[in-house]
C-alpha cells in the first residue's frame, strides 16, 4: 500500500503563514518526478511548529493537491494522544490515504504506553497507519514486540518507518512481522542497505530537490537493477548527507530556496543555516546534478 518513495514534503511560509501557492508548486514537483506519495506535516513539514488549525489545513491542501494522483500519507502524530487522535480523525474526513503516527516525544512512556498510545489512534480512524521510530528524536524507540504486538491487535496499523540508523532491526522486524508488513526507510543515505534487508522504499528528505531521481533509485533496486540503484545513490549521496549538515528541516528547505521553490522562511526556534554551511549545500547540490553550475 506505502511501498517505494515518499517525499516528507517541507511546508512554505511567507510573511509567517502558510505559502498556499509555493505548496501547490512543491506537489506539482513531486507528482512530475513520479514518486508514489508525500508525506506533509511530518518532521520536515515543521510540524511542531504549526498550530492544530494550520496543521488540518496543510493536509486538506495536500489532499487536493495531490488529486489522487499520488498518495497523502499525512503526518498525524504527537506526545499526547487526543491530540493525534484529533489530528488522524481530521486527516481521514480530509480524504488522506494513511497516517503516519510519530512516537510520542518528550515524555517518552513506556513500551506498554506506546502500544496503549497507537492502540487508542488506531480504533479511532479507518485510514491504515504507519508507525514512525525515530529514537534520536524522542528519546525512545518503539520496540520490536512492541510493533508485533500492535500488527496483531491493530488490523490497520500496517507498517513503520525506521528512522534508527539500523539494517539490523529492519532484519528483526521483517522476522517478526513478515512479509505483508510494510517496512520503510527514514533515512535517505539508508534507503539501499534498508531494502536490501527487506525494506521496501522510502519516506524521503532528498526527494524534496531530487523527486525523479530518488524514485527512480527507489524502483531499480526494487526490480532487482542493483547496478542502476547503486549508481543513483553514489552520485545522490553527498546530498543525502548534507542535507542534515544543521537540523533537518533547515538544509532541504535552503535547497528548496536556492531552486527557487519557496521562501527561505522557518518558524523560531529554526533558524537559516550559517553561511558556510549553504556553501557546503550548494556544493552538494551541484555535484550531485540538483544546481547547474
Amino acid at each position: 500500500m506505502f511501498t517505494g518513495t515518499y517525499t516528507a514534503i517541507v511546508t512554505p511560509f511567507k510573511n509567517g503563514q502558510l505559502d498556499e501557492a509555493a505548496l501547490a508548486r512543491l506537489v506539482k514537483n513531486q507528482i512530475k518526478g513520479g514518486v508514489d506519495g508525500i508525506v506533509p506535516v511530518g518532521t520536515t513539514g515543521e510540524s511542531p511548529t504549526v498550530d492544530y488549525d494550520e496543521h488540518i489545513r496543510i493536509i486538506e491542501l495536500s489532499v487536493k493537491l495531490a488529486a489522487g494522483k499520488i498518495k497523502v500519507l499525512a503526518g498525524t502524530g504527537a506526545n499526547s494522544t487526543s491530540e493525534a487522535i484529533g489530528l488522524t480523525i481530521a486527516a481521514e474526513k480530509a480524504g488522506a490515504d494513511g497516517s503516519l503516527q510519530v512516537a510520542p516525544y518528550y515524555n517518552t512512556p513506556t513500551q506498554e504506553g506506546l502500544y496503549q498510545h497507537f492502540k487508542a489512534i488506531a480504533r479511532n480512524t479507518k485510514l491504515p497507519i504507519i508507525l514512525y521510530s525515530i529514537p534520536g528524536r524522542c528519546g525512545i524507540e518503539i520496540a520490536v514486540p512492541t510493533v508485533k504486538r500492535l500488527a496483531a491487535d491493530c488490523k490497520n496499523i500496517i507498517g513503520i518507518k525506521e528512522a534508527g540508523g539500523n539494517a539490523d532491526r529492519v532484519s528483526q522486524l521483517r522476522a517478526a512481522l513478515g512479509a505483508k508488513f510494510e517496512i520503510l526507510s527514514g533515512d535517505d543515505s539508508l534507503t539501499l542497505p534498508f531494502m536490501a534487508v527487506g525494506a521496501q522504499g522510502v519516506i524521503s528528505v532528498a526527494s524534496n530537490v531530487a523527486p525523479r531521481e530518488v524514485a527512480t533509485m527507489v524502483r531499480a533496486f526494487a526490480k532487482g537493477d542493483v547496478k542502476k540503484a547503486l549508481q543513483i545513490h553514489q552520485k545522490l549521496y553527498p546530498l543525502f548527507k548534507d542535507l542534515f549538515i544543521e537540523t533537518n528541516p533547515v538544509p532541504v528547505k535552503g535547497a528548496m530556496a536556492i531552486l527557487g521553490f519557496c521562501d527561505e522562511e522557518y518558524r523560531l526556534p529554526l533558524v537559516r543555516m550559517s553561511a558556510a554551511n549553504r556553501a557546503t549545500l550548494k556544493a552538494a547540490m551541484k555535484a550531485s546534478g540538483i544546481l547547474q553550475q
